[in-house]
């Protein structure tokens, strides 16, 4: 016991430490980090990585199922180009809403089944919500859709 008292009232100082700390403050791991936890700002979004991905429906025969493509890029391990890989991922619809050639979102979800660990979300589309079918290009009308006025005569 006397060997344990002789080493608590021991005092270490480094270049390292803040002054001179005894080696019971040493012996349990008590860092500035482990006292406080450490906290994203709300601003910042959480970081998801390789949570949901992006693709294409390609086959919507099966119920409630969609496979669907991912297309992202990588580098060729010999000439360092970067090329297209694929991939076909079984994803869940749960109300067989997609059809083929419509983009989804995949977001990661528990096991379905042996193949399906995907939900399928829709993407808004990239034209935007409100098109502009009856005005030109620069926001006039179009001659066509003007209303017809008649000559006096």
């Amino acid at each position: 016991m006397s060997i344990t008292y002789r080493l608590q009232s021991l005092k270490l100082s480094s270049p390292f430490l803040c002054g001179s700390t005894s080696l019971s403050l040493l012996s349990k791991p008590n860092s500035s980090l482990s006292q406080r936890p450490f906290k994203t700002p709300a601003f910042l979004p959480p970081i998801r990585a390789m949570k949901s991905m992006q693709g294409k429906v390609v086959c919507a025969t099966n119920d409630k199922t969609v496979s669907v493509e991912v297309v992202r890029l990588a580098p060729h391990p010999k000439y360092k180009r970067r090329v297209r890989k694929k991939k076909k991922f079984q994803v869940h619809d749960p109300d067989n809403q997609f059809k083929v050639g419509d983009f989804v979102q995949l977001e990661k979800s528990r096991p379905i089944s042996k193949t399906k660990s995907f939900l399928a979300v829709p993407i808004p589309s990239k034209n935007g919500k409100h098109k502009k079918e009856e005005t030109g290009e620069l926001g006039i009308p179009l001659e066509s859709k003007q209303p017809q006025e008649e000559p006096l005569g």
